[in-house]
């Protein structure tokens, strides 16, 4: 099942987007904290199924979101359903 973000709120300091399915459901929601050398990532999914998904739905973002500051340290924080998951990339951000 494929997922998408649908923003909620979006500042110059944060975002809170939803994170939903193909039919618009919300699924979970993910947050980005900006600080002056840190990108916080927390998210949370209910369903298990979309855990390789949503995976590669946030990994380019934060990517992205990292080019806006060089040198800008990422702490992540994301669980499906109740199990902790690391992004595939993570050794080298």
């Amino acid at each position: 099942m494929q997922v998408y973000f649908s923003p909620e709120v979006i500042t110059p300091h944060y975002q809170v987007l939803n994170v939903v399915d193909s039919e618009h459901k919300a699924v979970g929601n993910v947050a980005f904290l900006f600080d002056e050398k840190i990108l916080y990532v927390y998210g949370i999914l209910e369903e298990e199924g979309v855990g390789e998904d949503f995976r590669d739905l946030v990994t380019p973002y934060i990517k992205g979101l990292a080019k806006a500051k060089h040198g800008i340290n990422i702490l992540t924080c994301l669980y499906v359903g109740c199990k902790k998951i690391e992004l595939k990339d993570k050794e080298n951000e």
